[in-house]
């Protein structure tokens, strides 16, 4: 062997074991330093609002996953096209400007569609991919005297993927559901739901929970509002199966104690027997997906959705109207002593998320 082929070798050897020991690191730190919340446990409620909630009320609710706001039409996303290893010509995260435009944008449009409540997803506290904006006190301050709430289900002091090119690590995440109400609680908790990834991985994945907020109503009963997030990188729907069923009891049970309940978000399954591909047939999904059984729920309880527009898109570009997939997964279930009175997908043509807003009108009822 050539002194040039031993020197070679020797500089591939010492990069090799360079990488492994950074990777080593990374999982060892990682792991010790992993957010595995466990059960139910208590959220700090932040102003008051009005409470109790009148019997006879008639309410409105918008559900909106805001992507971070990072993740709007202008951007791509390198994870939805496989880049664990490498993000190739991907985004890791936006420019800072453009994650600015999303969230001028966002604010906008809470303060162009006043409601009662807001369920609020992938809401940034401080994280690296959106530039340590904090979303969930921006919007706070925007609805001055709601209640507002934050659960957390991403708290990762270094997320290390792509994991070839460490310098455009996708970094600190800290991340989660935000509620905002009109009217008071009287107990708010953060349920964690069952089921995780295998390690590795889980050390770098969301841990999903359901935002659980009880209103009390002033005919003795209570609102029971979640919040939720469902899995969506879960190849066999193992996940969301133990997830659905979790909240099947929750709710029911619930319900049984003779509250109204509600819940809504980001639930990544479309609602029972929607067509995952009716507004771009025959195209490529950006990830696996699942309707809810037509029988998971009593036939009382009724799924809100606006058949006639998305709510998600693929994020392995930016947005194309005319190519890229979308379909819908976010929506509202509510159980039979409540009135639905009217729901709309507010279309902006994912100018600002890669999720579109929902908004809903309901009457409790006896």
């Amino acid at each position: 062997m050539s002194q040039k082929l031993r020197k070679f070798f020797k500089a591939f050897g010492a990069l090799l074991l360079l990488f492994l020991l950074y990777a080593l690191g990374i999982i060892l730190y990682g792991t010790y330093t992993d957010y595995q919340p466990t059960g139910v446990a208590p959220l700090q409620v932040q102003q008051q609002g009005t409470a109790p909630l009148p019997a006879d009320s008639t309410l409105s609710l918008l559900s909106w996953n805001l992507g971070y706001c990072g993740l709007g039409a202008k951007c791509n996303f390198f994870y939805n096209g496989g880049g664990f290893f490498l993000a190739g010509d991907k985004m890791v995260r936006p420019p800072e400007e453009l994650v600015q435009e999303n969230y001028q944008g966002v604010r906008k449009l809470i303060q162009n569609n006043p409601s009662d409540i807001y369920l609020l997803q992938e809401v940034d506290m401080a994280s690296k991919r959106s530039y340590f904006l904090n979303q969930y006190e921006g919007v706070k301050e925007l609805l001055g005297g709601f209640v507002s709430s934050f659960a957390p289900n991403f708290k990762v002091d270094r997320v290390p993927i792509p994991i070839l090119e460490p310098w455009r690590a996708y970094g600190q995440a800290h991340s989660g559901l935000a509620t905002y109400s009109r009217y008071t609680p009287n107990k708010v908790e953060r349920h964690q739901l069952p089921g995780e990834h295998g390690w590795p991985d889980r050390i770098f994945q969301l841990d999903r929970c359901a935002a659980v907020h009880y209103l009390p109503v002033d005919n003795g009963k209570q609102l029971v509002l979640l919040n939720i997030h469902n899995s969506a990188y879960d190849k066999n729907g193992v996940l969301k199966k133990q997830q659905m069923n979790y909240l099947k009891d929750f709710l029911l049970a619930e319900y049984e104690k003779g509250n109204y309940v509600i819940a809504g978000g980001d639930w990544n399954q479309c609602p029972p027997f929607f067509k995952f591909d009716a507004f771009r047939p025959g195209g490529r999904p950006y990830q696996a997906h699942y309707n809810i059984d037509a029988e998971f729920m009593p036939s009382d309880w009724q799924w809100i959705y606006d058949p006639t527009l998305p709510t998600s898109r693929s994020t392995k570009e930016f947005f194309d109207p005319k190519s890229t997939f979308i379909t819908l997964i976010d929506y509202f279930l509510i159980s039979p002593n409540i009135n639905a009175l009217k729901v709309k997908t507010i279309n902006q043509d994912f100018r600002f998320s890669d999720h579109q807003a929902v908004r809903m009108e309901v009457r409790l009822g006896g």
